[in-house]
């Protein structure tokens, strides 16, 4: 799976942003590296039961998935970004960043 995820990443970057490949296995640890941080500030805010937060780092981290052509995560972190900033309560945001977590351990890895 984390080469089958890496390898759809890497991909979408020569078909999107038409950089070469060496520079694509230059850039993707650092573009890894990022998701990772974002993934734990989202954590951090979930932990904290900031919603104002939670939205913000949702909206963030949408738009790194989008970078890196992973829309199934982004779709979850705009759910994630819309019911934060809306101070939805009801949502259970934990279980959406658990799906994410999920989805995205095999590229983290």
């Amino acid at each position: 799976m984390h080469q089958q995820k890496n390898q759809h990443i890497k991909t979408y970057l020569v078909e999107q942003f038409n950089l070469p490949p060496e520079q694509i296995e230059m850039l993707l640890p650092s573009f890894i590296a990022t998701l990772g941080t974002h993934m734990q500030n989202l954590e951090k805010a979930l932990e904290e039961n900031n919603l104002a937060s939670i939205g913000e780092v949702g909206h963030t981290i949408k738009g790194a998935f989008l970078n890196l052509g992973l829309e199934d995560c982004a779709s979850i972190a705009l759910r994630i970004e819309e019911r934060g900033k809306a101070g939805d309560h009801t949502t259970n945001f934990k279980q959406l960043v658990e799906e994410l977590r999920l989805k995205i351990s095999p590229v983290l890895e």
